[in-house]
């Protein structure tokens, strides 16, 4: 299991794989994101993605699919999200894409309030079959800690200064 004693800042992985189908493209649009270009090839066809595209949103829930699917095999002691400090569509994402993710833990710390939690940052990139990029986030994830009276980790570390 894995607590925030073993989160290392600047690990990455790489994991994740995700087929796009048609049919559920126009099923998430008609449900949360009903807009022409996510449901019909005709309207799509005259917008600047030029075909049927997933919505961001789709988008972003199928890399939280590939997230959780990863937290799983890594067995982490997670305790959720506050939430995301930055998201960014990229590139449409088509029926067909296959998508895979990459995560880098950029900051790690103490909760102040909860010594018995920890809060880190990574860095999640989405891309294609082809390479391509098409979502960034930075998210925040809640942690247990094991050693909960140890002072290890009871500084912000992080690649960069962080506002947080």
């Amino acid at each position: 299991m894995i607590h925030f004693e073993d989160v290392e800042i600047g690990r990455k992985q790489s994991f994740g794989r995700y087929e796009v189908t048609r049919e559920e493209v126009v099923d998430f649009a008609g449900k949360y994101d009903p807009q022409p270009f996510h449901l019909s090839d005709e309207a799509a066809a005259q917008t600047y993605f030029g075909r049927l595209s997933a919505s961001g949103w789709h988008t972003a829930a199928m890399t939280m699919r590939m997230l959780v699917d990863n937290m799983k095999t890594e067995e982490q002691a997670g305790l959720g999200s506050p939430g995301l400090d930055h998201l960014r569509w990229a590139k449409p994402v088509y029926p067909g894409d296959v998508l895979h993710c990459e995560t880098e833990v950029i900051e790690k710390r103490r909760s102040r309030s909860r010594p018995d939690m920890g809060l880190f940052k990574s860095r999640c990139r989405t891309f294609n079959q082809s390479g391509e990029l098409v979502l960034e986030m930075v998210s925040n994830g809640l942690i247990r800690v094991r050693n909960p009276g140890s002072p290890e980790g009871d500084h912000p570390q992080s690649e960069t200064p962080s506002a947080t």
